[in-house]
């Protein structure tokens, strides 16, 4: 932790803080402003009443409008800072409102209505983080359910998305034969082509095997990514060819040369993968939109598009949702974090 702090706080010339360091430190915070600070408005949305969050000017903070269990009312009456006719200020209950008029009471003496001009009147509030927006929000909908799809859709197609792809990435970069390279630039070429190019044709082709409705449609087509191949394609190149022709020397198969010198020489490359592969299928939303009509087979996301309705989009329980959508991505980065550097700025090295 020290050396941290000390290696954040180390100036170039030496004690004095001179103009680069000014800007080193303005263009790094802004940095972490502009990357962090909309997850950060997210997750602090998240705990605002939908009123809160359509409110304008903005507030950064959530806030709740403070109550008090009056004697005689079944429910808690918000709190009020009224101004009277004498110019004291009082703190009120309010009971209801009628036009212009708000009826209030005082808490310790509730005996007494007082009528003033809603203009006289303003709310108490506090900040408040509280979950009955997460609350409601996993009672509103199969939250159980559908995270238990969203899981084995994400772990199913990232297992059988590393599978493919190394063994493609394998091949294309230990084996040579007649027509490797156009091979690699055709499919490198399809990152080219949008999903609503293929969208139709692949949708047909779900049809026709039965796959419709069912999580089989989600996981196998997008099992193979152009984008897989090249990242590992282009790692594996880094792996000396006299590994695996001394292994063949030893009499190793070609399967237990990719099992166990290729996948572990590019395990950096297949954490990289990992975790693009999991924000691609946790994240997806088109196509398990179109290809799944029941809900018994709903993904969190095709899940959260229940709260958006013709007439009311439910912004708080949404923005709630999403947050806990976002912890297993958070979870899995952390977990490899260590393996992605290393995968991304070694990849395509020799």
């Amino acid at each position: 932790m020290n050396s941290t702090l000390s290696y954040l706080t180390r100036k170039k010339g030496g004690k004095k803080l001179g103009l680069t360091d000014v800007l080193s430190y303005v263009y790094l915070i802004s940095g972490v402003v502009i990357m962090f600070g909309p997850i950060l408005w997210l997750i602090l949305s998240s705990f605002k009443t939908s009123g809160e969050i359509v409110k304008f000017p903005p507030r950064f903070l959530p806030y709740r409008q403070q109550t008090a269990v009056v004697e005689g009312y079944p429910e808690p009456l918000p709190l009020y800072s009224v101004t009277l006719a004498d110019g004291t200020t009082q703190t009120l209950a309010q009971v209801r409102r009628v036009g212009l008029e708000a009826q209030l009471v005082d808490p310790v003496n509730p005996g007494n209505l007082i009528k003033v001009n809603i203009n006289q009147r303003q709310p108490l509030e506090s900040v408040y983080f509280g979950l009955e927006n997460y609350k409601e929000g996993i009672e509103s909908f199969n939250f159980g359910l559908y995270l238990w799809n969203s899981i084995v859709v994400t772990v199913t197609a990232t297992l059988l998305t590393l599978l493919v792809n190394s063994m493609a990435a394998f091949a294309l970069s230990k084996y040579k034969f007649r027509g490797r390279q156009t091979i690699f630039m055709v499919m490198i070429s399809t990152l080219m082509v949008p999903l609503s190019v293929v969208l139709v044709p692949v949708f047909l082709v779900i049809t026709n095997v039965g796959w419709n409705n069912n999580l089989l449609g989600i996981i196998v087509p997008a099992a193979a990514t152009p984008t897989g191949v090249f990242l590992l394609r282009q790692y594996m190149l880094t792996i000396p060819d006299e590994l695996i022709d001394a292994a063949r020397i030893d009499g190793a198969s070609e399967w237990r040369i990719y099992s166990q010198i290729i996948l572990p020489l590019a395990k950096p490359a297949l954490a990289v993968l990992t975790i693009f592969s999991v924000m691609w299928r946790w994240n997806d939303f088109l196509w398990p939109l179109i290809v799944l009509s029941r809900s018994e087979y709903f993904t969190l996301q095709v899940g959260l598009a229940s709260f958006q309705g013709e007439l009311n989009v439910q912004w708080n329980l949404i923005l709630a949702m999403t947050v806990l959508t976002l912890l297993p991505i958070t979870f899995i980065f952390g977990l490899l974090q260590e393996n992605i550097t290393t995968g991304i700025a070694t990849t395509g090295l020799k």
